[in-house]
Parts: structure tokens; sequence; C-alpha cells
């Protein structure tokens, strides 16, 4: 058999290539029939949104899915994986939006609900081919001929099954409640999507310290003796004032009224705020004084300020005040139970006045103060024409048209488009009032932490909102201890990130105001006195007929769908999306009409239900989930965003309805930066193209790179250069060792299937390679079960670089080309051989296009690497004796060649003598078997070994700073002069592993090895070095033989390139001709034989005016020189 030769090595075109076979192979389905038997490792696939493209992080992404769901399969595990396509939500509506130029309220008025809907199902799959071809082209292995969708009805189905069941056990209800609300996307938000990652940003607001008037008749006794009386309290949101109807205090914190001027209208004013807060309110321009003599206002730069009354918390509540904003209505229920003091317990003194302005139809922690209160105090809700009652704020976040100079503007200028942004602000414009009408204490600006919509990065408003939630906090206990049974990767983000997020987990708001997505199928009474939930679209049909039969309906928008038909064909007939489930009335127990929940879910349910969903559950492969053939997933990985996201909904919905975890094992992945460690964005100009990635490096060495450099829940600092660095040091090297193979391989008419030589009788450099093979396979195992891809692929990348290359095939080519095809030349080639075919399985997961090239090239007829076994790793063949002498040698040949390269002396110029020392009789046996080797390594004439405690090379002990700093703190001085001033007994105890104690007055120090680094000092004609507890010395000096010598070596090194470049054979007999040149000629004349057989020369001949344009210089010499080949 003859093996493949390259003359170069192109890694697009061996992906290309392989991918084209595995097409025609049908690889991927064969890795699975093959496996059809096995036991399965279950992978699930998070959904991506397919109406936008993909970017450089999804090939890292994707890239960590398949390594292990590869690995496994090489481990005999049957791995199905479904692709999936998440297809409703926020993303795609407003992508459609934008592209119809319209606006959600324009949707059911200038564009259908069904048109629109018909618009987002398009739109959704906009981007699949350019999905599906980097999915392809990176090798990710998925099967996307059957994914699952969730706009189709049978997923549906699922999911609404999934919300029966919570409703019917008492997990699913409606409340009324402030929610995160985002007035661009026109619908509420879950807790866990305000905490995607940069939601919150740092903005700068304009704040307001408000004075609201206190009713003199409902003051406390010791506070009527002054004319007027007002309240600070303060906001970041001015917006929310109109809508206050309350103030809240902490009962026990200490307040104070201080007599003061108020800074714009320089007033006279009396306020009240909490003692701990006087320093930072009153700042600035603010001076305090004794007595009221001093209390008179002569400048805007000293504003007095008196401290009269000390007052506690609870006897402020009940305090009436008027309201602050004029042009406001007054609360539509029980107007008379607001615009008074009442308490709660989140008032603190960290900022603001200690008072808190209280807006209870804008804020969570407002809300539930007020209707704490006894009596109760109403939120600002006044009635609309239709008499519902709504807030002052509108769904688009602007104020409602009655409220006069600020009716009909946006409390957010955000919500503007770019050409209608008003110079001022609501917020500016509401402070600007109060301050002509002296309620503004102060107005400044700050800047805090905002939220913004995941999606529009728009801001949001905490808005009332009447939802439907599912009661996690019911089952927190049970998602806390299922989240311990999770292999989490990093731990940290388990234990922190996530078990911190369940620890504080709220309810989940379910509701979406929105048009596209799976409609909430519960159908309610006019009057809410009868819910239906329906399950199945058996239920729907038989709710529908029973409709009809009453007479609420006349047809059905089913007929034609059978029930018990399971065929996608069959449920093709049907749509259960909103446009047509809206128009289905339904029929209570009473014969009272029924109509459906207006709301959506939220999107995140759709992807949280995809382990039952995909498999149209529990219609469909009941046992894939009650039996747990598919359920739980061995594995998952996605985005460290997804804590709140993929990962929380799965975990929510499987403890919650199957009381188990969905995933087993799950890698956090980190973000992907741009080198200097920015976000990627096409704003900033610094994001990459994943395609011209490919197309220019290919995705072995894309996938190489992203997985070696850093662990995959770290951040990657994405630099192109690491790739073009991975392609040239780790793909070229291991491209070399294959190409030196087959050449010589073909050559010597070598055949994979001769007889095995034993091991026992293999060369000690084969025992050596094939012990530390064994070794890294072991190793390389561990880490892919440990779900740790980082440290396989640098532990492969070390050993093809280091031993396979730089040690095993440097030191070995002699024996692949000279000398007869013997058993020596023939064990070579099979433990070659067997390094590369091992190194090529062992790296398939993360390198699937080179390693199946690399593989099916060394293995003729064998077929993929993928479809083959992880191979074992044998106990007997690891020699950790030898494993340890190879690295001796390595470490002294290293530290050798590091002194060669300081001093700039070559690797071809010979050296007479290095001293080795030795600390037993043992490690000098071992020197002595490598004595040769590291003389061939390093060239040097001779090696001498030598005792430790030899008074050729001198040992001294310097400090070893970073232990000794912790250890002895102050007194680290003093210890280290005793370590200067150590003697010769001392080193030699601590070099030996033996503590000693110094001295230094009356204090004692007890010294131990790893206190100290002991090194050799230099002595003359040598060099020293010392590393790791090894020592050699060098000697430099160079006589005219080994000048020669090292000429020679030179010359020969250069005659081998000129060989190369003529492109002659390596077996090719040659004849050279030389310039002449005294002292090459002279050189050449003492190592001819040298020479000739180095080059395979049979002649060399110095001529005058030797015609040639190939020159060979080195040092000072150049010389034409010329060669061909003998007949």
């Amino acid at each position: 058999m003859s093996f493949k030769e390259y003359k170069n090595l192109n890694l697009v075109q061996i992906s290309n290539e392989i991918l084209e076979y595995w097409k025609a192979d049908n690889t991927f389905e064969k890795s699975i029939s093959t496996r059809k038997d096995s036991k399965d490792f279950v992978f699930y696939e998070g959904p991506p949104s397919a109406n936008g493209m993909p970017g450089i992080h999804h090939v890292m992404a994707r890239a960590i899915k398949d390594i292990f769901c590869r690995y496994k399969t090489l481990k005999g595990f049957k791995v199905e994986r479904k692709a999936g396509w998440d297809t409703h939500g926020l993303p795609v509506e407003l992508g459609v939006e934008k592209e119809l130029q319209i606006s959600k309220e324009d949707i059911g008025s200038k564009i259908s609900i069904e048109e629109y809907n018909a618009a987002c199902k398009k739109a959704v799959m906009k981007y699949t081919d350019i999905w599906n071809e980097l999915t392809e082209r990176i090798g990710y292995w998925v099967d996307m001929d059957n994914p699952y969708i969730t706009y189709k009805s049978k997923y549906i189905e699922s999911v609404w099954w999934l919300l029966k069941k919570l409703y019917h056990d008492g997990l699913i209800y409606k409340g009324y409640s402030i929610q995160p609300y985002s007035p661009k996307a026109g619908t509420g938000l879950s807790s866990h999507e305000l905490n995607q990652p940069g939601t919150y940003q740092d903005i700068t607001d304009t704040s307001v310290t408000a004075q609201f008037e206190c009713i003199k008749e409902s003051l406390p006794e010791k506070l009527k003796k002054y004319s007027k009386v007002h309240i600070l309290a303060w906001t970041t949101t001015p917006w929310t004032l109109p809508s206050n109807t309350a103030l809240t205090v902490g009962k026990k914190i200490n307040y104070v009224l201080i007599r003061t001027f108020n800074l714009y209208t320089h007033k006279s004013i009396n306020v009240i705020l909490a003692k701990d807060l006087v320093p930072k309110v009153f700042k600035g321009n603010f001076i305090e004084v004794e007595n009221e003599d001093n209390l008179h206002f002569d400048s805007i730069k000293n504003i007095p300020y008196l401290v009269c009354e000390d007052i506690i918390g609870k006897e402020l509540v009940g305090i009436k005040y008027h309201q602050l904003w004029e042009n406001a209505p007054k609360p539509a229920i029980n107007p008379e139970n607001a615009f008074r003091v009442i308490s709660g317990d989140f008032v603190t003194t960290e900022d603001g006045t200690g008072v808190v302005h209280t807006a209870p139809t804008f804020g969570a922690d407002d809300a539930i103060a007020a209707k704490n209160a006894v009596p109760e105090v109403p939120p600002m809700l006044i009635y609309n024409k239709n008499k519902d009652l709504v807030p002052l704020v509108d769904f688009q976040g602007k104020f409602i048209d009655s409220l006069d100079e600020i009716g009909g503007k946006y409390v957010k200028n955000e919500y503007y488009s770019n050409e209608d942004v008003p110079e001022k602000s609501v917020d500016v414009e509401i402070s600007i009032k109060l301050k002509e009408q002296n309620k503004a204490f102060r107005v400044e600006k700050y800047t805090h932490s905002y939220p913004n919509c995941w999606r529009t990065d728009k801001p949001i408003l905490y808005y009332p909102l009447n939802s439907w939630f599912v009661k996690v906090t019911k089952k927190r206990e049970s998602l806390i201890k299922n989240n311990s049974k999770i292999n989490w990767k990093p731990k940290a983000t388990g234990e922190g990130r996530f078990g911190n997020w369940l620890q504080n987990a709220n309810d989940w708001n379910l509701s979406r105001s929105r048009f596209w997505g799976i409609p909430l199928p519960i159908w309610t009474t006019e009057n809410g006195s009868e819910q239906k939930i329906i399950g199945s679209v058996k239920d729907l049909i038989d709710e529908i007929e029973y409709s009809i039969e009453k007479g609420f309906m006349s047809t059905n928008p089913f007929d034609g769908f059978k029930v018990e038909d399971m065929s996608d064909e069959n449920y093709e007939k049907i749509d259960l999306h909103k446009h047509i489930v809206d128009s289905i009335v339904l029929c209570s127990s009473k014969g009272e009409k029924m109509i459906r929940e207006s709301d959506l879910i939220d999107v995140w349910f759709d992807s949280g239900a995809m382990p039952y969903a995909q498999w149209h559950y529990p219609f469909e492969n009941k046992d894939f989930i009650d039996t747990r053939k598919y359920f739980p997933a061995d594995y998952i990985a996605e985005g460290v965003d997804q804590t709140r996201g993929w990962f929380y909904t799965l975990h929510v919905i499987s403890s919650l309805i199957f009381n188990t975890n969905a995933y087993k094992n799950v890698i956090s992945n980190g973000l992907v930066l741009d080198k200097n460690g920015q976000k990627m964005s096409k704003r900033l100009g610094n994001a990459v193209d994943p395609f011209e990635t490919l197309d220019n490096y290919g995705p072995d060495a894309t996938r190489w790179y992203m997985i070696s450099n850093s662990n995959p829940w770290d951040n990657l600092k994405f630099d192109i250069s690491g790739i073009e660095e991975v392609k040239r040091k780790f793909f070229g090297t291991i491209h070399n060792i294959y190409s030196f193979f087959s050449l010589y391989a073909n050559i010597d008419g070598f055949n994979v299937n001769e007889k095995s030589i034993p091991y026992s009788k293999r060369h000690e450099l084969d025992r050596w390679i094939l012990s530390e093979l064994n070794s890294l396979i072991a190793e390389v195992e561990k880490s892919y079960e440990n779900y740790e891809p980082t440290k396989s692929a640098r532990l492969i990348s070390n050993f093809v670089q280091d031993n396979l290359s730089n040690w095993y095939v440097r030191l070995s080519r002699r024996r692949f080309w000279k000398g007869e095809y013997n058993e020596d030349k023939l064990s070579a080639y099979q433990t070659l051989h067997e390094c590369l075919s091992k190194i090529s399985i062992i790296s398939s997961p993360i390198s699937p296009f080179y390693m199946d090239n690399l593989f099916q090239d060394l293995n003729k007829e064998a077929g993929s690497v993928h479809l083959f076994d992880f191979p074992k790793h044998y106990n007997e063949l690891i020699d950790v004796e030898l494993e340890n002498k190879i690295r001796l040698s390595q470490d002294i040949c290293s530290l050798a060649l590091s002194l060669r390269k300081k001093e700039k002396i070559k690797v071809r110029q010979p050296l007479p003598k290095i001293l080795v020392p030795f600390k037993n009789e043992e490690e000098k046996n071992v020197l002595e078997e490598i004595s040769e080797f590291i003389k061939s390594e390093i060239n040097v004439k001779a090696i001498e070994l030598i005792t430790d405690s030899s008074e050729i090379l001198v040992k001294k002990a310097k400090p070893n700073f970073k232990l000794l700093g912790p250890k002895y703190g102050k007194t680290m001085k003093t210890v280290v002069g005793l370590i200067n001033n150590l003697n010769n007994e001392q080193i030699e105890k601590l070099s030996n592993l033996i503590n000693v104690t110094i001295e230094n007055g009356k204090e004692e120090f007890t010294l131990t090895s790893e206190d100290v680094e002991i090194y050799f000092e230099d002595i003359e004609g040598w060099l020293v070095a010392s590393e790791n507890g090894k020592t050699i010395a060098l000697d430099t000096n160079i006589d005219e033989s080994l000048k020669n010598e090292g000429m020679c070596r030179e010359i020969v090194n250069r005659i081998q390139n000129l060989r190369k470049d003529s492109e002659f054979n390596v077996s090719d007999k040659i004849i050279i001709e030389l310039e002449n040149n005294n002292l090459v000629e002279k050189a050449i004349f003492e190592n001819l034989d040298y020479v000739k057989n180095e080059t395979l020369a049979i002649d060399l001949v110095f001529k005058h005016n030797l015609d040639s344009k190939s020159i060979i210089e080195f040092d000072n010499i150049s010389i034409k020189a010329k060669i061909y080949k003998t007949n």
C-alpha cells in the first residue's frame, strides 16, 4: 500500500473534501446507526433563532456542543442530536415591525393579526440556509433534516399540555402586580429577562428632592407651631411624581425638622428628613447655624439651616399632605385615603432623605407598602372613556392627554424617534415647574444603574399589569435541591450565579401582550367566575363542538383534523396561533360565553419545554420521557447569559412538573470578545465574520484555537493571529510528521498489515513514545470525561510538538532514511503509525475534518475516524522510569540549548564538554544510560558526570521571595540576610531536603528546602545553568578542529536545502561542486566522509570560477555551489 503525499498543508481544502466524503458516506447517520444497540447519551440543542445572522461566537458555542457528542460516540454511546429553531418572541416581532415600518399599535388596524403572523412565520426562517451552512462547515453534527420548530402545532400542543399540568397542580395563577414593562416592545418582561447580561446600564438622570407640603391639622402637636412644614422625598424618576399617592417612612428611623431657605426661590421653609442624611442633603452651599439669630438668607453660597426638632418615624405616620402635582387628577378609588404618610420596612438611610416618594402604580415596593397600609393607599388609577381603570402613563410610555403641559409626552426621551427627541425631557420639565412652585428642594443630575429591555435596548418601566404567573416560589426548595444534582462547568456558576438566582427566584411572569407566540390556552367567562384550560387539540375540538351545540359558534375551524392521526400532514392542517384561537368562543358549565385570555406566553417557556415538545410528548413517544430514555439530558451547553434564560426555564419546568433536573452536565460558555477584550459589535467595527474566518483558515484551526486558547467558561479574546499560530505550530507540525512518515514509508514499501514487532523488542525510543502515548490517552480521556476540552487540546498539542516531533521523530529520523528495511526500521514505522493513528482519533472531537483525513490517509479502506472507538490506554505499556529518564535528558538538553542561545552559539557548532552533577548512584546510572543521547542532542564531544558535592561546581542559595513573604512578613528582611550568608554545609543540607535552623540573636528561624533556590556559581571558561533542581556546566572553548566541524555541519545543512529546492528524491545520489575557498577546503578535508555520507554525495569537487546561481552563506563565508544527480 502507498500513503498519500502532500506538497503543502491546505486545511480549507481538506475540510471541503472531508465534508463531501461525509455527505456521500452518510457518516453522521452511520455514527448513530452503528451504535443502535448501545447506551444513549442524551444531548439537547438550545434552539437558536434563525431570523438573525450567526456570528463567530456561534462557532465557539457549537464546537463545544459538538466535541462531547463526538467523544461519547467514540466511547461507544449512541448520540442522537436533534436540531431546533426558536421561532417566537420579541426578536422576530421587532424585526418584522422594522421591515414593515409599523408599530405594535398598527397591528389589527393597518395590518391584520393574521397577516402579521404570516410575516413573522416567513421571517423567522429567513437565515435558515446560512445557519445550516455554518453548522455544516464547522462540522457540528446535528440532525438538521428533522428539527423541532417551536411554531409547529405539535410543539404548541405539548406546551399546552405542560401548562395544563401546572394549572391543575395549582402552580399557575393570575395576579395584578407591578411588573417590568417594555413600552417599545409593548409587553411585560419576566425577572429572568430583566437580568440578561447588559440589561442594566449606567445612565445619568435628572433627580429631584421634592417638597411635599403637609396639611397643618394632621401634624403632630409639637410640629403645629411651624408655619408651613414640608417633607422631603428624593426620586430619580421625576415622571412618577404626578402619580404620587403616599410618602413612606421607617417607623424606627430618627427624623428632624430643619428651618432653612429654598435653594431656588430663597423662601423660608421648614423641612423634615432623616437625621442621618442631613449631611448628604444639606451639602455644598448649606451651612449649619446654632440659633435663630443667624438664620437669614444673605447669599446662595452660604444658605443657613437650623435643626429645630427631633421626631421618630412612627410619629410621622398619618400626616396628610397636599397633592404635589396640581394638574394631576385624584385616584378614582378611595381618593380620601391618598396623600398621607405611611410606614415601610424597605426604607433606609443609605441615600435620599429617609422618606420614599411612593407611587404604587409604578413601583413594586411602593405597591406593597400602600396595600399594607391601614386604610390601604390607592394607586393613581383613573377611569378612561371605556370606564377602565388606567394609570397616568399609557402602554406606549406617554402621559395621558389630560395632564396639560406634559400630556401626550413620552416619560423617557429614549422612546422618541431620533428626529423627534425634545430638547427638554419630561423629567426636566417637571423639575423646572417644581422649582418655580417652591416644591423642589434640589434638582441635580444623578448617575445610577437602570434596566433596559433586552431586545429593544430601551429603558423599561415598572408598570401595573394583570398577568399570569408560574408559582416558582412555591417550589423553590425543589429547584435548589435539583440544582445540587447538576455538574456545572464551571462549578462556581452553578453554586454562585445560578444557585443565588434560585435562592431569590420570583414567580415567573408568563404573560406577553404580543401577537406571534404560543397563546395562553385559558378561556374565561366575562365575569371571571369560571376558567377552562386546554391541554390538547382534542380538548379544544371537544370544547368547540360543545360551543357549537350551545350556539356560541357556528363552525369548527379545525374541521378536517383527525384527532387520532399523529402524522405531520394531519397537524399541518391546523394553526394554533393567536389569529385563529382568539376567534374561538367556548361555553362554560353554566352556559356562559367564554373568551380566551388574550396573552401569549413567555417565549422562554417555549425553549424550556423542548425536552418534551421536541418529541410531541405525551401524545407521541411517551416512553421517551416516562422511562427516562431521552430525559434528563446528559449534556447541554450554552452561553453564560442562559443562567437567567434557557438553563433556568429548563430547570423550572422539569422541577415543577417532573420533580427532577432537566440536565446532568452543563457547560456555561464565556463570551467571545475581540483581542482587546471588548465586546464585538458591528457598530464598533470589531465583529468577526465567521464565514470569512472559515474561508481563510478552515474549521479545524478555528475550532482548535478557540478550544485550546481558554476554558469554554472563560471569556475568549479572539485574535485571528492566534488561529494562524495554531495552524502553523500544531497542524503544521502534525502534517510535517505525517509527510515525513509517508515519504519514507512509500520509499521502503511499509505495509500496516505486516506482523507487529512486540513492544518489548522495540527500540528504547519507540517504547518511550508509546509509554508517553498511553499516558496521554489516559489523561485526555479523563479531561473529556470531566468536560474539560481545553486541557485535552493542550495535552495533545504538547505531545505532538514536544514529544513526537521535537524528540521522537527528530532523534529517530536516521532509522527511517538510513540502512536496510530491517526489524528496527519496521518498529519505527509501526510506532509512528500507531502514534499518528491514535492521535487522530483522540483529537477528532475537536478537529473533526483534518483528523478524519489523517486517519484515512494512514488507514486505507478503514472508513471515517468518527466510526471508530476511542483507544484504550494500556498500563503495562506505561514505563514511568523510562519517561522520567527521557524527561531528565530533555531537561538537561533544554538547559544546554538555552545556554547556547544566550551566548549565540549555534547548535551545529560542536562544543568540547558538558558537566552534569548527580546526587546518588541511581541518578548516575540513569545519566550514563542517556549520555550518548545528550551528547548527540546538544552537540558536545564529551559528557562528564560529577558528584553533587564536587568542588568544581560551587552551590549557592538565594531566597524564594514568593514563599518567604507570606511566611515571615515583617521579619522577612532579616531572614533574607541570613540566607545570603548560609555556609556550604547548610546549603548542602537544604539541597538534600533537610531543614536548617538559623539564628539572629535570640530569634530562631527554621528553613525548608522550599524557602530557598539552590543554584551553582559560574566557573571561568564555562557556562552554568540551573532550573528546577538540575544544573549543568557547558565548556564553550572552541578549538580549530571543532570550528571546522561546525563549518561542515553548516555546509551539509545548505546542501540538503539545495536538494529539497531542486526537488531531488531523498534517495538520489549526487555530485557536489563548490567554489574554491581555503577555509572551507580545509574544514571539508578534515570531515569529508561526514559531508558525503550526510548528503548522499559520491564526489565533492572544488572549482575556480564555478558557474552557479546557488550560494552557500553562513557566518562570514559565501561560496557558490552546484549539485546534480548521478546517472
